[in-house]
């Protein structure tokens, strides 16, 4: 995504606008990788979430801030102890501000293998259009 591009931009911890709210579960929480493509009608968000089921996930738009929320389980198996484990439980969130170049009632979203795609419309004034140019 070109630094020119003004509708969809992600907080960093040094400048968030909105403090995050204060957690009930005692768990840690990733900031999960995300892919942010743009074309002329629309901006894809794709974010990896390992173990999060699309029951799990939760998505808000509140005021100007996106805020992808995912809750993972433990992944033991009933009748067995785990002996070694490299997966780090936790849970997922990852906030973006967008513009007012977004459509937010066109907003959708599917999560598939542990990787959700967020597509959010571009508003149709904010949609790239070309100008017909005609001779004099």
């Amino acid at each position: 995504m070109a630094n020119d591009n003004q509708d969809l931009q992600t907080r960093s911890a040094e400048n968030q606008a909105v403090q995050s709210p204060e957690r009930t579960r005692q768990r840690p929480v990733f900031s999960p990788p995300a892919d942010v493509f743009e074309t002329g009608d629309k901006i894809v968000i794709v974010a990896d979430m390992p173990g999060v089921s699309e029951k799990d996930v939760d998505i808000t738009l509140e005021k100007n801030i996106l805020t992808l929320s995912g809750k993972t389980e433990s992944p033991g198996r009933e009748g067995y102890r785990l002996s070694y484990g490299e997966y780090d439980e936790g849970d997922y969130e990852r906030s973006f501000a967008l513009s007012e170049g977004v459509d937010r009632n066109g907003i959708q979203a599917a999560v598939r293998n542990g990787v959700l795609r967020v597509t959010l419309p571009k508003a149709k004034e904010a949609a790239a259009r070309k100008i017909p140019v005609r001779a004099e």
